[in-house]
């Protein structure tokens, strides 16, 4: 008798614990918390007419019991005696029909019902599918988050053999210990792979963006490319190929263009503030001028013997920058914008008079200018004209717009466009948020832009948070009508209105198709962060 009351109060304590998701049968049945102190039914039976009744709901609970009690000590037992797998096993384990698994460390994780979920995509998940994730997420160190492992915890069904020894390939060096060194007064937004951006107060200190204070974006390790055994692929379109050295890209026509690039996710810690979303937190860095030189696109792919035609097609570039599998990044804009002259696209090999630094694509890259920067490949390691836009990752699973309504849940990549040209935009680089600025007069300054060419004619600029404006004044450099690739310098020098304690200060750009900033993050906010491009804000304090 006492093993039955021991059965059918372990089973009633199970029963207590129960939650209605079954998949979480075993980790409510395995729970130890002992602070849950379960209210369970009374078990009091009286009247000749309830000795029946009683006796039958006594028996179910005994049998449950009984079922509980086996079920807790399997749990148990596995925790106490995980599975032991080999790499082989796990190996085999390469698609859903097999299941998908992967290792880290010495443990192993079924994550089929995860790769749909995965944030970058399911294809860079199953680029690890049956082996390790540590080459992976070597190269995105924004794994290495408890929240991550937590995630993937819930997906571990084991663990490895101990005679199973680590393969040599995870006993590499850091795929990011030869990367460059870099300036100290750039902002870190990752260091693996590395992204930064300059101060503002040393944005808009120069119209051309020093070399060293340029923003970076890297998706991948930085290649250390030599430059006397470099060759750029130019294929055909006959299958034929040209294999171009840096002397021979020399022998084209040299052109020389200025030309501002700018992240996609520029200004992205604004929307994270209305709502999270997935990328980098960009402040308004994210954006520089440079003076370019180079070959023009055009010659180039005319010397391998392509023309201009009707029917669609995308001109596709492959970096040599590429993850432990070799997937390099890649990414495509269309034939016509490659093959116009006046659209004066450079496969560049000089970066504001001087050989490309390394972290802006030595010894060639991409430059495409009124586009977003995801379509500038750097290191540039081949390029062919294709019927459709670059398979790569960053083309058709990345760098797309869509409503403040789509989720994760419900986003369709193939629905929207690839971002190409960017919209009107502009952002305050003095004074900072935060800052005290003396009464009497107030110097406000920025930058300007817009893709696709088009001229900023306007920046208009408010103190008082949109209530009143004011025009700023534009710097003078040139801007060419439908080819004013660079951005536009700006100031205003104001009266501090009198007794005012604070300012709320906004700017906005318009350019010459009278494209005008949206005034708020919340009509534009996505899920990636990308296009943002509201007023910008900053909020200061005057001094007594």
């Amino acid at each position: 008798m006492l093993l039955l009351h021991r059965a059918v109060v372990l089973g009633l304590r199970q029963t207590c614990r129960f939650k209605s998701t079954p998949s979480r049968l075993c980790f409510q049945a395995c729970s130890t918390n002992d602070s849950f102190q379960p209210q369970c039914p009374s078990l009091t039976f009286s009247g000749d007419n309830c000795n029946t009744r009683g006796w039958r709901i006594m028996g179910t609970l005994l049998g449950l019991g009984a079922v509980l009690a086996y079920h807790d000590h399997r749990c148990r037992a596995a925790q106490e005696s995980p599975r032991i797998y080999t790499r082989e096993e796990v190996k085999s384990h390469r698609s859903p029909e097999t299941r998908i698994w992967v290792t880290l460390g010495s443990e192993v994780f079924d994550v089929t019902e995860f790769v749909d979920l995965h944030p970058g995509g399911s294809s860079k998940l199953m680029l690890a599918a049956g082996g390790p994730l540590e080459p992976f997420w070597a190269l995105y160190a924004i794994h290495n988050q408890s929240h991550v492992r937590e995630i993937l915890a819930q997906y571990k069904i084991g663990e490895l053999s101990p005679e199973d020894k680590v393969p040599s390939t995870l006993e590499t060096s850091d795929p990011y210990a030869d990367d460059p060194v870099r300036h100290p007064a750039l902002k870190v937004n990752s260091q693996r792979p590395f992204n930064a951006e300059p101060p503002p107060e040393l944005l808009t200190e120069n119209y051309i963006t020093p070399n060293p204070i340029f923003f970076t974006r890297n998706h991948l390790p930085v290649p250390n490319l030599d430059p006397v055994t470099y060759r750029l692929r130019i294929v055909g379109p006959r299958g034929q190929s040209l294999s171009l050295s840096l002397d021979d890209l020399y022998q084209f026509p040299k052109h020389e263009i200025t030309v501002t690039l700018q992240c996609a996710g520029n200004r992205r810690s604004e929307m994270s503030q209305l709502k999270e979303v997935r990328g980098l937190e960009w402040s308004i860095g994210a954006i520089s001028t440079a003076r370019w030189a180079g070959a023009r696109l055009c010659d180039v792919l005319a010397k391998a013997g392509h023309q201009f035609c009707e029917t669609e097609a995308h001109v596709c570039f492959e970096g040599l920058d590429s993850d432990p599998t070799g997937t390099a990044y890649g990414a495509s804009i269309p034939l016509s914008r490659a093959m116009d002259p006046e659209a004066e696209v450079l496969l560049a090999y000089e970066m504001n008079g001087q050989p490309l630094p390394r972290d802006h694509g030595f010894p060639v890259r991409v430059v495409v200018p009124g586009v977003v920067g995801a379509r500038h490949v750097k290191w540039l390691g081949k390029v062919s004209v294709e019927p459709e836009e670059s398979y790569s990752h960053w083309q058709r699973r990345d760098y797309k717009g869509f409503s403040p309504s789509v989720d994760w849940d419900t986003v369709d990549f193939d629905s929207a466009p690839s971002i190409q040209e960017l919209p009107v935009q502009s952002a305050i680089t003095e004074p900072k948020d935060g800052e005290m600025v003396e009464s009497g007069e107030v110097t406000v300054k920025g930058y300007a832009w817009s893709g696709g060419g088009r001229a900023v004619i306007r920046v208009d600029v408010s103190l008082d948070g949109g209530l009143t404006w004011q025009v700023a004044e534009l710097d003078r450099e040139e801007q060419r009508p439908r080819k004013a690739w660079a951005w536009r310098l700006w100031q205003l020098q104001a009266p501090v209105p009198a007794g005012k304690k604070e300012l709320n200060i906004v700017c906005k750009a318009v350019d010459d198709s009278y494209n005008v900033q949206p005034d708020t993050v919340a009509p534009i906010w996505n899920l990636r962060g990308v296009l943002s491009n509201a007023w910008h804000r900053v909020h200061v304090r005057v001094a007594p």
